[in-house]
C-alpha cells in the first residue's frame, strides 16, 4: 500500500510504501514469576481479568497469517502463566505461523514442555538475568532462578529444539559477558542475543541502577567484536548496545509500523513495546478491529510513517532511511516532544541532552524498584 507523504515540503517529498509486518509478538499476559526491574512491560501492568481469550488468539493469529506475517514470538510477562499455552501455540501452528517462545523458563515442567513442541513450539528464547546465582537472585527477585533456568536450557537442548539465549545486559553483570558467552555455548544455544536494557518503563525507574558505565560499554563493544569473529559459523550473536552512549540513535523497532506488531494482553495493538507511553495517540484493538485496518489504516500506525512528521534536520539527512530519526519514546520521555530527533543523535543534538545519570555507588535491592507480580 502506497501513501503520499505530502505535508512534507517539496524537495523531501517521498511516497511511503507500507511492507506487510514481518513479525507479531503476542503479549499473552504481563503476568511473570520474576520482578525484573528492567522488564519492558509497560509500568501499568495489564491485569488476567481482561486478557483476551484463546479464541480471540487463535483469530489474532489468523489474521496475522493472512496479512503476511510469518513468525509469531509468544511472550509476556510469562507466558506460561496462562493455562491455555498449549492451545495458543497449536493455534499459531494452525494458522501456518513459526512459532518461537520466549520465556523465563520458570513454571515449565519437562512434561509440559513436551506437550508445548507437540502442539507446534519451533523455537525457544530463554532470558539470562546473570551468570552469577547471587546477581540472578537479585535481579529476578527469585531464589534459584538460575538454576533452574539452566535446567529447563538443558530439556530444551536434550529434545532438540532450537535455543535462544536472551542475556540482558546491564552494570551490574556487564563484567560477567565473557562468562555469560561461555555459558551460552555449554548450553547448546545457537543465538545469543546480548540485549543491553533499553531505559524506557520500570528500567527508567532503575537507571541508577542498571546504567553501565562509558567504560563499560565501550569494553562491551569490543568483547562482542571479538566473539563475533571468534565463533562464527558455532554461535550468532545479535547485539542491542547502549544507546546513550553511541552518536547514531538506533533504529527503532526498524521504524515506527514497519516490521512488527505487538498485541498486548489485553488486546491493544502498538507498533512497539513502550508505544503506551504516548498518550497522544489511541491505539487500536484486536476486539474490534481487525489487524489488517490496524495496520495500513489506524492513525496510530501512520503517525510516525514516511518523513512528513520529521523536524527538518531529520528530513534532510542521508541516514533517515537507516535509523528513521530514532525513538519516538525516548524523544518524548527525554524532550517532551515525540516528534523530535531522537536526544541520542550527535546530529541533530551536537551537545548531548541524554540526561546525565547518577550511578549508585552501591546497589543493591534496597535501591531496586521491582516490577510487581501481575
Amino acid at each position: 500500500m502506497h501513501i503520499d507523504d505530502a505535508k512534507t515540503s517539496p524537495e523531501h517529498m517521498t511516497t511511503i510504501t507500507i511492507p506487510a509486518p514481518q513479525v507479531l509478538l503476542a503479549e499473552v499476559t504481563h503476568r511473570c514469576p520474576l520482578q525484573c526491574p528492567y522488564c519492558s512491560n509497560p509500568t501499568e501492568l495489564i491485569k488476567k481479568d481482561v486478557e483476551i481469550s484463546t479464541d480471540d488468539w487463535a483469530r489474532v493469529f489468523k489474521e496475522a497469517a493472512d496479512l503476511g506475517v510469518l513468525q509469531v514470538s509468544i511472550s509476556g510477562g510469562e507466558p506460561a502463566a496462562r493455562r491455555d499455552l498449549t492451545e495458543l501455540i497449536r493455534a499459531a501452528r494452525d494458522a501456518d505461523l513459526y512459532v518461537n517462545l520466549i520465556t523465563s523458563g520458570i513454571g515449565i515442567t519437562k512434561r509440559r514442555l513436551d506437550d508445548l513442541v507437540d502442539a507446534g513450539c519451533d523455537h525457544i528464547q530463554l532470558s539470562l538475568q546473570d551468570v552469577d546465582s547471587d546477581g540472578a537472585k537479585l535481579i529476578s527477585n527469585l531464589n534459584q532462578s538460575l538454576e533452574r533456568k539452566l535446567e529447563f536450557a538443558n530439556w530444551v537442548t536434550e529434545i532438540g529444539v532450537p535455543l535462544t539465549i536472551n542475556a540482558v545486559m546491564h552494570r551490574l553483570n556487564l563484567d560477567r559477558l565473557p562468562e555469560t558467552i561461555e555459558l551460552a555455548q555449554q548450553l547448546g544455544a545457537r543465538r545469543l542475543e546480548i540485549a543491553n536494557v533499553q531505559y524506557h518503563g520500570w528500567a527508567s525507574l532503575n537507571k541508577h541502577v542498571l546504567m553501565p558505565t562509558q567504560e563499560q560499554s565501550d569494553k562491551t563493544n569490543q568483547i562482542v567484536a571479538d566473539a563475533r569473529v571468534k565463533l562464527q559459523g558455532q554461535l550468532l550473536i545479535d547485539y542491542v548496545p547502549v544507546d546513550h552512549y553511541a552518536e547514531y540513535p538506533k533504529s527503532c523497532m526498524n521504524g515506527w509500523g514497519r516490521v512488527a506488531l505487538i498485541v498486548a494482553p489485553d488486546g491493544s495493538v502498538l507498533p512497539c513495546h513502550n508505544a503506551t507511553t504516548l498518550t497522544h495517540l489511541s491505539f487500536p484493538n484486536v476486539t474490534t478491529d481487525s489487524l489488517h485496518n490496524v495496520w495500513y489504516e489506524s492513525s496510530a500506525f501512520n503517525a510516525y510513517r514516511g518523513d512528513a512528521w520529521m523536524p527538518e534536520i531529520c528530513q534532510s539527512c542521508d541516514r533517515k532511511e537507516i535509523d528513521f530519526a530514532g525513538c519516538r519514546c525516548q524523544a518524548l520521555a527525554i524532550l517532551g516532544d515525540a516528534s523530535a530527533a531522537d536526544p541520542v543523535c550527535s546530529k541533530a543534538h551536537p551537545i548531548n541532552l541524554v540526561e546525565t545519570i547518577e550511578i549508585s555507588d552501591e546497589p543493591g535491592d534496597a535501591a531496586i524498584t521491582y516490577r510487581p507480580n501481575a
